[in-house]
């Protein structure tokens, strides 16, 4: 039962029930709202700025998870990065050099992945840095990894014709059966016999007799054939291509004719005393990229070891070319 109130009224000099107006009861509600709204807010913001929603702890933790996920994923781009540089390593200065290509160029490997506001979609939030940082690495390993995939497409081309090449390279003697010692004049400056002076000879003179076999190198086509009385006289060029080609000069009969497929070790020529020559002889050159190189490196067919050293000792012996 509720407890009723009761106010004196000096008019009626008695007691009475106290009876409050709708005003005033609607004040008094009124305040009570307030005051609860006002303790109630105060309370809900101490206890998110001090402990937090549990929304907000689940997002932080989520938060917290995936920045140590990038940092896991960035060491992990560090060490793939690391074991592309050992692959772009290998690839220029072993399989490329086997195969005699020319390594591909940094600028090639470091190309641009792209522009300036590639990655501002990625600016503005609270973690832009390690986002666009992860992205930043994503893009340069792939851009290095399609350059490199392309480089081993193409060393996986030239391992197809390894075959063909190393049957195109010129690797025996143009002359079979020569004592080394036979040979009339290497590869270098020379004193020519008829202008008795230093000059570049950029061949090896075999001397033997009239007639004797001569035979192609190398696998090719046969480039030109030339009939003259000066210079090399009647001589043979092949082309065996991958940029090598071989001279067999001052021949005296040629068996082959332009633009015939020949095979290494294929008899060509007989050896002559044609053009501007001493004595019967074969004036040989080897030419890579249209310039002459020493053709000795080129016996690796045909020499021992022990026979290539002496080869090369007798090489930088003085004396008098031939032709």
């Amino acid at each position: 039962m509720t407890d009723k109130k009761y106010i004196y009224n000096p008019n009626t000099l008695d007691y009475e029930e106290y009876k409050p107006s709708f005003g005033s009861r609607f004040k008094k509600v009124l305040y009570f709202i307030i005051v609860a709204g006002v303790l109630g807010y105060g309370t809900v913001e101490l206890i998110e700025n001090t402990v937090g929603s549990p929304k907000e702890r689940m997002l932080t933790r989520e938060i917290d998870f995936l920045e140590l996920q990038y940092d896991i994923l960035n060491d992990r781009m560090d060490n793939v990065n690391a074991l592309l540089g050992e692959m772009q390593d290998r690839d220029d200065n072993i399989y490329r050099m086997i195969f005699e290509a020319e390594p591909i160029p940094t600028s090639v490997r470091k190309a641009g992945y792209g522009g300036t506001n590639r990655y501002e979609a990625l600016s503005g939030y609270n973690n832009s840095d390690i986002v666009t940082e992860t992205t930043k690495k994503i893009d340069i390993i792939e851009s290095q990894i399609k350059v490199q995939s392309k480089s081993y497409d193409e060393v996986y081309h030239m391992a197809k014709n390894k075959a063909l090449m190393l049957s195109s390279i010129p690797a025996i003697m143009p002359v079979k059966n020569v004592d080394i010692y036979r040979i009339s004049s290497h590869f270098g400056y020379r004193t020519d016999p008829f202008y008795k002076v230093q000059k570049l000879h950029s061949g090896i003179d075999f001397a033997g007799p009239m007639g004797t076999h001569i035979y192609c190198t190398g696998d090719g086509v046969v480039e030109k054939v030339t009939k003259s009385n000066g210079g090399y006289g009647n001589n043979i060029i092949v082309n065996h291509g991958y940029g090598y080609k071989t001279r067999y000069a001052h021949i005296s009969k040629a068996h082959v004719k332009e633009g015939q497929k020949v095979k290494r070790g294929e008899y060509i020529a007989d050896m002559g005393n044609s053009g501007k020559s001493t004595a019967p002889h074969l004036h040989y050159e080897v030419i890579k990229n249209d310039h002459p190189i020493n053709p000795v490196n080129f016996f690796f067919n045909d020499l021992t070891p022990e026979e290539y050293d002496k080869i090369l000792e007798l090489s930088e012996r003085p004396s008098m070319t031939m032709d």
